[in-house]
């Protein structure tokens, strides 16, 4: 059997690209290496809780028609992220605003707030920021740098403040008023019944086959259809011949506790701190507003990726971002291989940025 279309991957960039398809008359088969669908936004249900087992994902996009095409797949609850930050036992708003300055300074206006601020900048004394610190200082001052950004980000990347790029943080969000909303995005919340019935509902009428490696079976199926969308690690597809691109990896620790029906009162606390060694603690039933019996908790640990891994953030820096080139060009001469997501573009993608993505190559490629 023949196929316009075989999709390597059946995360949210596969099965947007495999209904966009579809949807254009065109036949595709999806397969994925692992046993489920749905990539990193897969929900598992445990007792009723929908658990997102890959990390916490909140959509939300100022984008119409990419909110339009989510909604025909799932009935989207009200869900806003309100992110609570927690520095050695101190508890703050995130991102930065008038409730966070208020805990840090003591503040109440926002001249006040502001005048701190500037105050802090200007103490800075720092004018060419040459990394992630001084960039970060810069925009906010050393209090609101040592307690909310500097430990967490050096978790998460794995390495000192000092030694990753200023690009990283370009510019950090201050909000001269009390607003807890983690977004400013007009679309917001998460699909009612989880994510994988979510991908499943967007995948209905496709060709579907899990536990397939393609790269192990690519003999057989690299003639199946005209075209081929890989979603995978574009450096993997070429046997790292021209050398391994970095990413950083997440390992997860999951807890149910049949008799708590609220653990942290918040669905998302960022560990900012240096010596506790996960970044954030998630208490999936709150993005449901308490549905399920019970609750799961899940501590969330960065973590060096090596191969065999799941590779969760692209390393954007000069060096990877070279490397990454040369593959693009490389495959520019696949004829009909055409790569995409995060993984096949080497690039941090948001769900709706997904989305438009599969959107914008399938008007490409057509």
């Amino acid at each position: 059997m023949k196929y316009d279309f075989l999709i390597v991957g059946a995360g949210l960039y596969g099965a947007s690209f495999a209904r966009l398809a579809t949807d254009m008359g065109k036949k595709c088969l999806v397969i994925d290496r692992r046993d489920q669908i749905a990539g990193n936004v897969y929900t598992e249900d445990v007792h009723g809780i929908n658990v997102h087992k890959y990390g916490a994902h909140i959509f939300h996009t100022d984008n119409k028609e990419v909110w339009e095409f989510a909604n025909k797949f799932a009935e989207f609850n009200r869900y806003t992220n309100t992110v609570v930050a927690n520095y050695k036992g101190e508890l703050y708003s995130m991102p930065f605003n008038m409730y966070t300055f208020n805990k840090m300074w003591g503040v109440i206006t926002p001249e006040e707030a502001k005048a701190k601020l500037d105050e802090q900048i200007k103490e800075s004394k720092i004018e060419d920021p040459k990394n992630l610190e001084e960039q970060a200082i810069s925009l906010i001052g050393r209090d609101i740098y040592e307690k909310l950004v500097k430990g967490y980000t050096e978790k998460q990347w794995g390495r000192k403040a000092t030694e990753l790029p200023s690009f990283i943080i370009k510019r950090l969000p201050v909000r001269l008023k009390y607003d807890n909303n983690y977004f400013n995005d007009k679309y917001q919340g998460i699909p009612e019944g989880g994510y994988t019935q979510w991908i499943a509902n967007m995948l209905e009428g496709i060709e579907v086959r899990t536990g397939v490696d393609f790269l192990k079976e690519r003999d057989s199926l690299k003639d199946i259809a005209d075209k081929i969308i890989y979603t995978g690690m574009i450096d993997e597809y070429y046997d790292y011949k021209l050398g391994e691109l970095e990413y950083r990896s997440l390992r997860f620790e999951s807890e149910y506790y049949p008799d708590v029906d609220n653990y942290q009162g918040n669905a998302v606390i960022n560990y900012t701190d240096a010596e506790t060694p996960y970044t954030r603690v998630i208490e999936h039933k709150h993005f449901e507003f308490g549905k399920g019996d019970g609750t799961v908790v899940t501590k969330e640990y960065p973590a060096t990726w090596k191969k065999g891994d799941e590779p969760y953030y692209p390393m954007n820096n000069d060096k990877n971002n070279e490397l990454y080139a040369k593959y693009a060009e490389l495959a520019k001469s696949e004829g009909n291989v055409f790569f995409g997501g995060r993984l096949g573009k080497y690039k941090y993608y948001d769900m709706d940025d997904t989305i438009l993505a599969a959107m914008e190559d399938i008007k490409e490629i057509i």
